[in-house]
């Protein structure tokens, strides 16, 4: 979630003060998948897959180019990763229901992009990134199979608590009096007490104010909804079997360490903490981040679906 928090202004960052962050340099193309309620944006670095597909979904407010710091190093380490916008976050049109953008319906469109991602280069690992997390668990729950494993970057157990909350209180009323473009106008406000708000590189900060301009309103309030009322669904998600990896930052303000570290005790899952890093890793800090998974993916082993498949083809042999 690209919002505001209550961070540690002691936490340093690992990213240089001229880093463009989202505007990072990679030879991705764009490309749009079918959703459930109209085209959804992508960037597809392309490739075999040679060592896997990757499948990445961003956060509240996000958008793929979370992600852009990654992509050039994945594809050179021999994967093919796709990210994606959500319904209704920036490239990717969205209803004018806010009901629409429920975690099942938004988890329901990132499954049908997996299963054409699947059919080109195989089976995908998942990784979400914070309400992507929760989106990402619930394709992972109906329907297991359609994926390697799951990986939850700065995502929770379940709804979302604290100080982030307190500023999604305001969202429904300032987007009654003006529109996206009015809550824009207030974070606006807010960023210019941030310092680190304020040390993002002027390009980047356009990037962000386009970006969150072509929210959809009914995505805000409807996404907003669902991250502040999703249950907590650990044990279905330990039910599944999948690999699963837990990592944050090492001052991640929206669910806290310890809730991230509780829900990785209770999967059984892997679980690591990225140092200079708040909320969102993969831009705060680049190279741990592509360490971590890339040590978890190669930890993983050959899906279920494949070793039928594996055998199947040797049985006709």
């Amino acid at each position: 979630m690209v919002l505001p928090g209550g961070s540690d202004d002691r936490t340093a960052l690992s990213i240089a003060p001229d880093d463009l962050r989202q505007l990072a340099d990679h030879d991705a193309t764009p490309r749009t998948f079918a959703g459930g309620a109209g085209p959804l944006a992508a960037l597809d670095t392309g490739g075999d897959g040679e060592r896997g597909t990757v499948l990445m979904v961003a956060g509240y407010t996000g958008s793929k180019e979370d992600f852009a710091p990654l992509l050039a190093p994945l594809c050179a380490a021999g994967y093919r990763v796709v990210a994606v916008d959500q319904r209704g976050q920036f490239e990717s049109p969205g209803p004018d229901d806010p009901a629409r953008y429920s975690v099942a319906e938004l988890g329901a469109d990132l499954l049908a992009v997996a299963r054409v991602v699947a059919d080109e280069t195989g089976v995908p690992h998942l990784l979400g990134h914070s309400f992507g997390g929760l989106v990402a668990r619930s394709a992972v729950l109906a329907d297991p199979a359609a994926f390697r494993s799951l990986t939850l970057l700065g995502s929770g157990p379940g709804r979302l608590t604290g100080p982030r909350v307190e500023l999604l209180d305001h969202l429904g009323p300032l987007l009654d009096a003006g529109g996206v473009p009015l809550v824009h106008e207030t974070l606006e406000q807010l960023a210019m007490t941030d310092p680190k708000a304020q040390a993002v590189p002027a390009p980047t900060r356009a990037f962000y104010g386009r970006r969150f301009l072509a929210n959809d309103a009914a995505g805000l309030r409807g996404m907003a909804d669902a991250m502040t009322s999703e249950p907590d669904r650990v044990a279905e998600l330990a039910a599944t079997g999948i690999p699963v990896l837990v990592a944050h930052g090492v001052a991640d303000d929206a669910w806290t360490p310890a809730a991230q570290a509780d829900m990785a005790r209770r999967l059984g899952a892997r679980y690591a903490v990225i140092p200079g890093s708040i909320h969102s890793p993969a831009i705060e800090n680049p190279p741990e981040t592509l360490r971590v998974v890339l040590d978890f993916w190669t930890s993983v082993s050959v899906s279920p679906a494949d070793e039928d498949a594996d055998s199947t083809a040797a049985g006709r042999a």
